[in-house]
């Protein structure tokens, strides 16, 4: 018991310690690549960005500010672990965006601060992300005013990009908008090479329990998803088995396997990453 206790711990330990660095490296790429070529991100980061540039009102204390509500609204869809963890992440990210002020701008090359500031932004949301936090809450934004629209998370996000996007290009000029429309492409792509297909927009979880119908009640009841069960056969116990299918997004997963611990703690699960899902009711989340 005390050895499992311990192991706790010391994984909830290390999950800090990653989302520390995680922020840390966010905050480097914002603060000494970004900002100082007028460089932006999309969602939370690129509006409060360029809600700095027009007001002066701290970057760090806007992300926080923007990105609590988004968390605390969406608390029973993505579950305690993830708030307390994005709490962290975020206001790790402000602290240390403080601090990385009184260091010089590496690169004042306007195509160099997008390539390597996208690099370190997309590898330090990759970190975040996979140690069960967010830098950004649009993502549960969306999914919590798309439950009864007929878009998708990915597609409400799309849509918000590409306002905060066009309302760069006034403010801060076309030039520096594509420039922050490419930064954004690169952080997307670094984050899914992070994350090793743990940040894909969608996964398809396999669950083999003794409990099925309770794990599957659960996740109808917390994450509002339906729940496909499929008749098996275990070959080397020659018993019959339920086998339970289901689809989430990324955001939904770490709430998934709380649910089917929390329940079967020897459930056998196996998450793949879901290329595309078309029909249904299913909203997807994407960056």
């Amino acid at each position: 018991m005390i050895e499992k206790e311990s192991k706790s711990v010391s994984l909830l330990i290390r999950r800090y310690v990653m989302l520390f660095i995680g922020a840390s490296l966010a905050a480097v790429a914002l603060e000494l690549f970004l900002v100082p070529n007028n460089i932006i991100d999309g969602g939370v980061i690129g509006v409060s960005l360029l809600i700095n540039h027009l007001s002066g009102i701290n970057f760090g204390i806007l992300v926080l500010i923007i990105n609590i509500p988004f968390l605390i609204a969406g608390y029973r869809r993505i579950g305690r672990e993830l708030l307390f963890s994005s709490l962290f992440s975020i206001i790790t990210l402000s602290i240390m965006e403080g601090f990385l002020q009184r260091f010089n701008t590496i690169t004042d090359e306007p195509l160099l601060a997008t390539v390597f500031g996208g690099l370190l932004l997309g590898a330090g949301v990759g970190i975040v992300i996979r140690n069960s936090g967010a830098l950004d809450g649009t993502e549960i934004l969306g999914i919590l005013v798309t439950k009864n629209m007929p878009f998708s998370v990915g597609e409400f996000v799309m849509f918000i990009n590409i306002f905060i996007f066009a309302w760069a290009g006034f403010v801060l000029g076309w030039e520096q908008a594509m420039l922050s429309i490419l930064t954004y492409y690169i952080a997307s792509k670094t984050i899914d090479a992070v994350g090793q297909g743990i940040l894909n927009e969608t996964k398809a979880v396999i669950i083999v329990s003794k409990n099925p119908d309770g794990i599957a009640e659960e996740i109808g009841n917390q994450l509002k998803r339906g729940v496909t069960i499929f008749y098996g056969k275990n070959n080397y116990k020659d018993t019959d088995t339920e086998v339970l299918y289901v689809v989430v997004a990324r955001l939904e997963v770490a709430k998934l396997k709380s649910i089917v611990h929390h329940i079967d703690p020897k459930a056998f699960t196996t998450i793949m990453d879901a290329q595309e899902v078309h029909g249904g009711r299913f909203k997807t989340a994407s960056h």
